[in-house]
């Protein structure tokens, strides 16, 4: 079994919910982006616990678990390594926004297991919020790929739901 797998297991098993985000879910919604660790996403701040990872380390697996700070706009980071295979991060988010973005997750089969990834509109939405140059190109061409303005649509639906910042550089983008 997979690191990813292996991850994607314990969370399930733990009723935590979660989603895939980053570089991963971006190919899988149609755009190309080199990423070599797989990104996840929870709200559940129990994963930045070591004990709640015991079962996934005793197989191997190294963990590294970095809390936020007040102002950081993640409460934690948990990075899980096993020899020869892809990293798997998980994301503690913050902000109640959130929950619908992993509610929403569609699931989809990854390397060698069955996970949510988010919907384009939602990644769209956190690469708002993220807001950093490669963010906004990432959502450029998630919006290149929208030929019927669908995921457009969802976007401007749930601005209401968004951090301020995100819904101010959704409107200048699309006003540029």
């Amino acid at each position: 079994m997979s690191l990813l797998a292996s991850v994607a297991k314990h969370l399930d098993l733990r009723r935590t919910p979660f989603a895939t985000v980053g570089g991963v879910a971006l190919a899988i919604r149609g755009v190309a982006r080199s990423t070599f660790d797989v990104d996840l996403l929870t709200l559940d701040v129990s994963v930045l616990a070591d004990a709640y990872w015991a079962l996934v380390t005793r197989d191997g697996a190294q963990i590294e678990i970095r809390r936020g700070d007040a102002d950081d706009p993640l409460r934690g980071l948990v990075r899980l390594l096993s020899r020869d295979e892809r990293p798997v991060d998980v994301f503690v988010g913050r902000g109640s926004w959130l929950e619908g973005v992993v509610k929403r997750a569609e699931p989809f089969s990854l390397l060698d297991t069955r996970v949510p990834v988010v919907r384009a509109s939602d990644l769209i939405l956190l690469k708002l919020h993220a807001g950093g140059t490669q963010d906004l190109w990432d959502v450029k061409q998630l919006l290149d790929g929208d030929r019927d303005g669908e995921v457009a649509h969802e976007v401007e639906s749930r601005l209401g739901e968004v951090p301020r910042g995100a819904a101010i550089a959704w409107k200048r983008l699309r006003e540029a």
